[in-house]
Formats: structure tokens, sequence, C-alpha cells
């Protein structure tokens, strides 16, 4: 089912996600159904659970959306259940960030260049992948999310000045966006 995205001010987003327990399969898979049928109606290339207002260590990323742009991404989807950064690479990169919760602020962030994520996948399968160019960025701005971080708080502190009233305007909903949304 459609759920509706939280906006920037919602308590949910600063919340450390619980994981979830991987033998409640049924209720995992409606989670992982919804956000999937949630991502499909954005225009995003990722969700994580406390998006739609679940606090649980649960994400999902499609990188069809950005193909056109990193033809490699063409295919790549994955859901991550209870994820664990095993390792993550001391280079870094930077890539502008935006965020279906934070809707209309883009900004640079610098993150590692590549990372080591166990997790179980939607099959309950455990897996340990690394992950680099824009497949990791994409998992790690969703797996911060799980910790209550969003990429705004990772951006350098100038940048956070020029964006302060766009949040602040977003977190008493003073934003339109293009899909169901809500800020509690």
């Amino acid at each position: 089912m459609i759920q509706p995205i939280f906006l920037f001010g919602s308590e949910v987003l600063r919340r450390v996600a619980e994981p979830v327990d991987i033998t409640s399969k049924e209720e995992i898979a409606k989670l992982v159904a919804d956000l999937k049928e949630t991502l499909a109606r954005s225009e995003g290339c990722g969700l994580a659970a406390p998006q739609i207002g679940v606090s649980r260590r649960v994400f999902i990323v499609d990188g069809d959306v950005m193909a056109d742009v990193y033809p490699y991404l063409k295919g790549f989807r994955r859901t991550f259940i209870n994820p664990v950064v095993m390792w993550e690479s001391p280079e870094q990169c930077e890539f502008n960030e935006g965020c279906l919760s934070v809707p209309g602020i883009y900004a640079d962030v610098r993150r590692p260049s590549s990372v080591t994520i166990e997790y179980y996948d939607e099959d309950f399968n455990r897996k340990t992948e690394t992950f680099d160019k824009f497949a990791c960025r994409m998992i790690q701005h969703e797996f911060s999310h799980l910790d209550g971080i969003l990429f705004t708080d990772l951006v350098a502190p100038i940048r956070r000045k020029m964006i302060a009233k766009k949040l602040v305007n977003i977190s008493k909903g003073k934003v339109g966006t293009a899909y169901k949304s809500k800020i509690k």
C-alpha cells in the first residue's frame, strides 16, 4: 500500500530505528511491499522504513531511476533488512544528494567511496556485498535514515546556514510534493 512520506521535522526521522525480528516474515514482507509501492509513486531512488513512519531497520534502493545518468545502475535493486556496515573505505567522494523527506533541497555530501554491508535480502537470505560508485551513495544515504541522520546533517556548515529557512518551511508544511507526504 502506498504510504505518505514523512517530511523534515517529523520525529520518526530522528529516531534510531530498531532491528526487525527476522522470523516475522509476513510483517517484513508487507513493509517491503509498502516501501516498493511508495517509492514507485515518488521520484526517488531509495526509501527507508522511517520515511514511511516505521522505525525499523529496513530500506530499499532502485537504481533504474538513475540509469540514464549512471547506466551501470540499470536493474540494480536491493532490499536491506537489518543491514550492518562491515567496512567503509578511507577514501571519500562527494555527490549531490536530495531526499524525498527533504523536498526541493540538494547539497553536496562527502561519504566513503565504497562500503561493505551485511544484510538480509527480501527472501531472507543473509548476504555480504561491497558497493561503490552511485550504488554506494544510495545505500549510505538510506542507511543514514536508520540512524536518524538526514543528508542535511552532513553538509558543510555554510551550506546548512543557506538552507536553514527552507528546512524550517518544510517542517511547517510549507512545501509541495508530487507524492503523498506528511509531518508528524
